[in-house]
């Protein structure tokens, strides 16, 4: 009772009390000629092939217009991102972001084992659970119910129970992103490198989560679909 005390206490506060993010209507199809330009990092419909580069697909607009409007102002910084933004209009990320909210975000496969792993003798890791299992377990507990604690918030709160995210809030939607880039991304709110957040939450969140809490979070969210 207490977690979900908890869970719910923080959606109120970050949710509630926050003023809806209003956005320009952009254009799906400029948009799907603009990101022509993205298309190498990102994939043509928004689905990077590369686990270090976010998907965009199925993303909220909201979220998407604020975090290149921060690569453009500095208030974000990424040594790819930051100058590719530098020249877009406030139409083209608009359209940029109606485009790739538009396209359904892929689904990903059973994240592999890490290689000290792989190399215990078969015997022995008959005899103990499935490592990625136990991992994408330990994700789902920490996600839906956080650690009271340690004052470890539930991600359930802001970002919904299926990683929908919350569009008004322009909190990103979480569902089927690469494990990959989630990991950089906590690690990276963790280490205070990336504060472009409302209040900074994100930073306070991370920076009291563990390395394989973060790993464990971030598989169960590569999976949800």
């Amino acid at each position: 009772m207490k977690k979900k005390l908890l869970a719910f206490s923080i959606a109120l506060a970050f949710t509630g009390g926050a003023a809806p993010i209003v956005h320009a209507e952009g254009s799906i199809k400029a948009g799907q000629e603009k990101a022509a330009a993205c298309a190498s990092c990102h994939g043509e419909d928004g689905n990077s092939m590369v686990s270090t580069f976010p998907k965009l697909a199925q993303q909220h607009e909201s979220y998407i217009e604020r975090q290149l409007k921060s690569f453009k102002d500095g208030t974000r910084k990424d040594p790819v991102m930051s100058p590719m933004a530098m020249p877009l209009s406030d139409e083209d990320i608009a359209d940029l972001a109606a485009y790739y909210a538009s396209r359904k975000i892929s689904a990903n496969q059973l994240p592999l084992p890490d290689e000290d792993e792989e190399e215990k003798p078969a015997a022995e890791a008959e005899k103990q659970e499935d490592p990625i299992q136990t991992l994408i377990a330990q994700g789902s507990d920490l996600y839906r119910n956080g650690d009271l604690k340690r004052k470890v918030s539930a991600c359930i709160a802001c970002h919904g129970p299926f990683g929908e995210g919350n569009k008004p809030a322009a909190f990103p939607a979480l569902k089927s992103q690469h494990a990959d880039y989630l990991i950089k991304a906590l690690k990276d709110f963790k280490s205070g490198a990336r504060s472009n957040n409302p209040e900074n939450m994100m930073h306070m969140i991370a920076k009291k989560m563990t390395d394989d809490e973060i790993k464990a979070v971030s598989y169960r969210i590569s999976m949800m679909k």
